[in-house]
């Protein structure tokens, strides 16, 4: 059964011809890493692979053989300033800050995260802007997860990144098979 936000990504971002020949095992993850992953971004990986979303926004996978885009399980916890994190707490309401896994990055520099607290499926996603007007957030996070955040980008429902994608439509997914 399709998330439906992946679903409805579909409709906008066609997958590439090479999508889905991204092969992983998420159960040997899980057990080597201690990891579980969202099923919405376990179906983008199988539908997409790596690759850029209209040459701007690079999606990270696990470890694929000779993949540029498969480095996310080597990211890590982000270097943010104390600012950026105060920044942070203050848009989650005072929390503690849970763990940050990065999962994408824009050409801008700007990158997007999980807000890693509960279970996989209810992760979070927050991008992070390099480039912001003076006395804007440079957070901005969402309810939903990596399909969510990419479909947002692409209606211009809201503008999580430092330039906007084009809500035209003709949008193109392009898979580091086809560079």
């Amino acid at each position: 059964m399709s998330h439906p936000d992946v679903a409805r990504l579909r409709e906008l971002l066609p997958p590439p011809s090479s999508g889905g020949d991204d092969t992983v095992d998420w159960e040997q993850i899980e057990r080597t890493t201690g990891l579980a992953f969202p099923a919405d971004y376990r179906e983008f990986v199988e539908l997409y692979g790596g690759g850029e979303i209209d040459e701007y926004l690079s999606v990270s996978t696990p470890p694929v053989p000779g993949s540029p885009y498969g480095d996310l399980l080597d990211r890590g916890e982000p270097a943010l300033s104390d600012r950026d994190r105060q920044e942070l707490g203050f848009l989650l309401r005072g929390g503690a800050l849970p763990p940050l896994l990065p999962f994408a990055d824009s050409a801008s520099g700007d990158v997007a995260f999980w807000l890693r607290e509960g279970a996989p499926d209810d992760w979070r996603a927050a991008v992070f802007r390099r480039q912001t007007p003076h006395g804007a957030s440079r957070w901005t996070v969402f309810d939903g997860g990596v399909a969510a955040l990419c479909l947002t980008a692409l209606t211009g429902d809201v503008h999580p990144f430092s330039e906007r994608l084009s809500t035209s439509g003709g949008h193109e997914f392009v898979s580091w098979r086809g560079l």
